[in-house]
């Protein structure tokens, strides 16, 4: 099942750092957020990825570009009058990584359904670029294929200022609404699974996932909550950016799944 990650948007609230890159390629712990988030599902075994690039693009594609170059020790021989490279203790991951352009200004929806051609039929994974978290990710594949419906949210409850998700007693997602004070609700924390009858719900650019399509599927009980009660954190701001760098330094970063 192939990942994708949402990584085309401006990232305003953390100018600091986007104004000279894409928000995923801010970086924690000296390696991009965009980085955590594959290690994470390689970990559980998916390494294949989508990355729907949009702002400053070319960055993203760069990087992979160079990818194998800076995980390697290098020999540079030119003794033959040309120049030969040896690669020594590779570190670098197993990943196939398809770096798509869609678009400067196009919504959520719109950048997954510029990808439909790479995912194949297939069902397949959503996820933000700037969002690190210790959830499951077999055993949310595992939740989406037992329920048999179109999508699967994991949701998760963080202090926050996110609306909210209204759940029945079977997980069913039947509606959205505002977060109040008191409200210890559930909210989306992305890493999604969607069956490829999600794409048929994405008809234009300016779709914007979070709205009219997962607010259809929750009316047709077409989308579930997977609910996550470990650690999430999303880094919208420098001071979000700040907290996940602490944890890191201080070898306590519960998204660190892997080895």
């Amino acid at each position: 099942m192939k990942v994708v990650i949402l990584a085309g948007g401006f990232g305003t609230r953390i100018s600091e750092e986007s104004h000279l890159k894409p928000k995923p390629m801010v970086e924690i712990g000296g390696m991009p957020v965009l980085w955590h988030i594959m290690k994470i599902y390689s970990h559980y075994g998916f390494c294949e990825f989508v990355i729907c690039a949009g702002y400053r693009q070319y960055v993203i594609k760069e990087y992979f570009s160079d990818y194998f170059l800076h995980r390697s020790d290098i020999t540079y021989d030119f003794t033959g009058g040309r120049q030969n490279m040896i690669f020594h203790h590779n570190t670098a991951d197993p990943w196939k990584v398809t770096v798509v352009d869609t678009g400067l200004h196009t919504m959520t929806g719109g950048r997954i359904r510029r990808v439909r051609e790479y995912l194949e039929g297939e069902s397949f994974m959503v996820t933000y670029g700037d969002g690190v978290s210790d959830v499951n990710i077999r055993q949310l594949v595992q939740f989406h294929k037992t329920h048999g419906k179109a999508m699967t949210l994991t949701g998760i409850q963080p202090e926050g200022r996110f609306g909210v998700m209204e759940l029945s007693g079977d997980d069913r997602i039947r509606a959205f609404r505002e977060k109040d004070r008191d409200d210890a609700g559930w909210v989306n924390g992305g890493f999604m699974v969607c069956g490829p009858e999600v794409l048929d719900c994405l008809d234009g650019d300016d779709v914007i996932l979070e709205q009219e399509p997962m607010k259809r599927l929750a009316a047709e009980g077409q989308l579930m909550c997977y609910r996550h009660h470990g650690f999430w954190q999303c880094m919208d701001t420098l001071r979000d950016r700040e907290k996940l760098e602490k944890l890191w330094a201080e070898n306590n970063a519960p998204w660190k799944v892997w080895n």
